[in-house]
């Protein structure tokens, strides 16, 4: 069995399946956004330049965190550092530079929207995205594939030797069964008038719980600091999340509970067995002086 092609030749010109996945993530990205602002009655005008800086933000914040942590490699390969075709690009340092430009923009030309309100929208917008462009992008680039295998579901992958895991398809299984359990979170946070924040924890939490496991059975390498990082970071954005989950639902049942009736609250003005006070006693007494006699 041949490993998947990761580039194709048309004339002179020359394309990588792995850029080419990728483009088609960010398109579906900006247009499963756009809808999801339409569907809650929020303006989507300002989101096409803001998708354009956040794609260069990714990109440059995820190739510049592979690089750090490759150092060792590409001080010895420096001009392999601007090959981003061949793969090479770090989720975590796509979102650490992504995110916060496409919040940064979203503040300063839609202010209409809170910032966690965007933050529970854009998460399944994330989660989608991710599952997707493990099968267009890791899966079609040059190594791809996780460690050797023997198993009948391994796959043979361009620049590695043998049948290895095929951990694009496992990414991309995990992060759809994350989408699922976070789209019902949002469903129940609709349902119950939580306000926001809960479905955006939520998926982090679960992600960064996805990521430790990926990192650690399929991929890493004892020892490599990039995969130690990826393990780390996930732990954090597992433990995080959902400790704010668990404050938004706190918050949530407090706002929710009943209120309990104070212990001298005033009666009722129609409460006919209440005692007349001061004022209705002197009502009483003034009708009946004006009674002829």
């Amino acid at each position: 069995m041949k490993p998947i092609p990761v580039a194709w030749h048309l004339g002179p010109l020359v394309f990588h399946t792995y850029g080419l996945g990728l483009a088609l993530t960010f398109y579906f990205a900006y247009r499963y956004l756009r809808r999801r602002l339409a569907e809650h009655g929020l303006p989507y005008e300002w989101l096409g330049r803001t998708a354009a800086y956040v794609v260069v933000a990714a990109l440059v914040g995820a190739r510049l965190m592979h690089v750090i942590a490759n150092a060792g490699y590409y001080v010895t390969q420096p001009v392999q550092v601007l090959e981003v075709w061949n793969g090479g690009l770090s989720s975590f340092g796509g979102l650490a530079l992504g995110v916060p430009t496409g919040f940064l923009m979203a503040r300063h030309k839609c202010q209409q929207v809170r910032s966690l309100v965007l933050a529970d929208l854009v998460a399944p917008v994330l989660l989608a995205s991710w599952a997707l462009g493990r099968l267009l992008g890791p899966q079609l680039m040059y190594a791809g594939g996780g460690h050797p295998t023997h198993q009948w579901f391994g796959m043979y992958y361009a620049g590695q030797v043998g049948r290895r895991l095929p951990v694009p398809l496992f990414q991309a299984a995990l992060t759809a069964a994350v989408l699922l359990i976070v789209w019902q979170v949002e469903r129940y946070a609709q349902r119950r008038d939580l306000g926001p924040g809960l479905v955006i924890s939520v998926a982090a939490g679960f992600w960064g719980l996805d990521r430790f496991v990926e990192e650690h059975l399929w991929l890493a390498y004892p020892g490599h600091p990039g995969a130690v990082a990826v393990q780390v970071v996930g732990l954090v954005l597992f433990a995080g999340g959902f400790a704010i989950a668990a404050a938004v639902l706190f918050r949530g049942s407090r706002h929710l509970s009943p209120a309990s009736p104070g212990p001298t609250g005033p009666a009722p003005a129609d409460d006919a067995s209440a005692s007349p006070g001061p004022s209705s006693g002197a009502t009483v007494k003034a009708e009946t002086q004006t009674v002829p006699g």
